[in-house]
């Protein structure tokens, strides 16, 4: 077996394992087992389980971050602000649909970062921080400048609901799919949730605040 077969299976087996069980309750030796290799192996290639995570997280974040970049950049974003729709779109019908087109499933990327929020990973934020924080930044950077009416502390509630709806309904999508189809007898697609995604994130920032007409906001 190569070094690079190697280093695929410890990854393949380690996001698999991270997103089924959580990060700290999937131990090295489990993923090893389940990898076929040896416990070495994974100090050689990655010297630790945190840094075996952030390699989990990469190669999810940088198709996904260098989708979305070039999608904001082809819509116009790196020279003007965009409307609220288009970035929208750039996120869940572009970047988060590119993934799947790469191999990487939006489901799995969902409910990793769902347990990175839900478990103490202080070294995956700031990982994620250093790694991929320009792409962040400019994303909720070109979001804020669409909502010039809503005050940086809702809208910093407003993002952060906006991102629990998403990694609730795709990293959930298959049992949420599974009652669609026995309570109403229909089928919708990763891409067609997503299309979904879009507009209900755009109602979830842009709702009146109690007291404010629905003008107020636009």
């Amino acid at each position: 077996m190569s070094q690079s077969d190697t280093v695929h299976r410890i990854l393949d087996a380690a996001e698999v394992l991270f997103a089924e069980r959580g990060f700290t309750e999937t131990s090295l030796r489990t993923i090893t087992s389940t990898a076929g290799v040896n416990l070495a192996a994974v100090n050689y290639h990655f010297g630790s389980k945190k840094e075996l995570i952030q390699a989990v997280f990469e190669r999810f974040l940088t198709p996904f971050t260098d989708i979305l970049n070039r999608e904001l950049n082809r819509r116009g974003g790196a020279s003007e602000p965009l409307q609220l729709d288009d970035l929208l779109q750039s996120l869940y019908r572009v970047a988060l649909a590119g993934l799947a087109s790469q191999g990487r499933d939006p489901k799995r990327f969902m409910r990793l970062l769902g347990l990175a929020y839900t478990q103490s990973q202080g070294h995956l934020r700031r990982f994620i921080v250093s790694r991929y924080g320009d792409s962040y930044r400019r994303f909720a950077g070109q979001l804020a400048a669409a909502l010039p009416h809503v005050d940086p502390v809702t809208f910093y509630w407003r993002l952060y609901f906006m991102l629990g709806a998403t990694v609730f309904s795709l990293s959930s999508f298959d049992a949420i799919e599974a009652i669609l189809r026995e309570d109403f007898g229909a089928e919708s697609s990763l891409e067609e949730t997503l299309a979904r995604l879009a507009p209900a994130a755009v109602a979830m920032l842009t709702a009146p605040m109690p007291g404010e007409s629905a003008g107020d906001n636009h």
